[in-house]
């Protein structure tokens, strides 16, 4: 999974809004995105401002991006095949009840040294992307027997 470093230590002292889980969930969710799903193109990433941790050379390197929309798609994608029906109510005790959270968070982990972002990627790419209640519930319906 992830590795709860001092970065991100410091990260949820400053931000507690989200759990832990809703850190380590997104990380999951851009995998799954990049190697199940096939979403993302190779793209360059802005430097960090983590110099220490990485090299030049690897930022001149094109890495597989997934935009915001494509990962709360991802999101949405995952978590209910990860979690089902209880999809919505897993991420909202986590603190995530919009792609607007999922943005805070990609963007706190941009902050923090561990996303990377193009120069296009704006956190306002999260906002409003789908609806929690629509695109978490429409997959399960309750068919009366009969």
């Amino acid at each position: 999974m992830f590795d709860l470093s001092q970065e991100l230590a410091e990260l949820l002292e400053e931000d507690r809004r989200y759990d832990v889980a809703a850190y380590e969930f997104v990380f999951s969710a851009l995998h799954y995105a990049q190697a199940v799903l096939q979403m993302g193109t190779e793209r360059p990433s802005e430097p960090t401002g983590f110099s220490d941790d990485e090299p030049e050379e690897e930022m001149d390197e094109p890495q597989q991006h997934v935009t915001g929309q494509e990962l709360c798609e991802a999101i949405r994608q995952y978590a209910i095949r990860q979690f089902g029906y209880m999809a919505k109510t897993v991420l909202n005790s986590w603190g995530v009840h919009t792609t607007g959270d999922i943005g805070e968070i990609v963007f706190n982990l941009i902050r923090f040294g561990r996303m990377r972002k193009t120069p296009d990627d704006r956190r306002e790419d999260f906002d409003d992307v789908y609806d929690f209640e629509t695109a978490f519930e429409q997959e399960f319906k309750i068919v009366p027997p009969g």
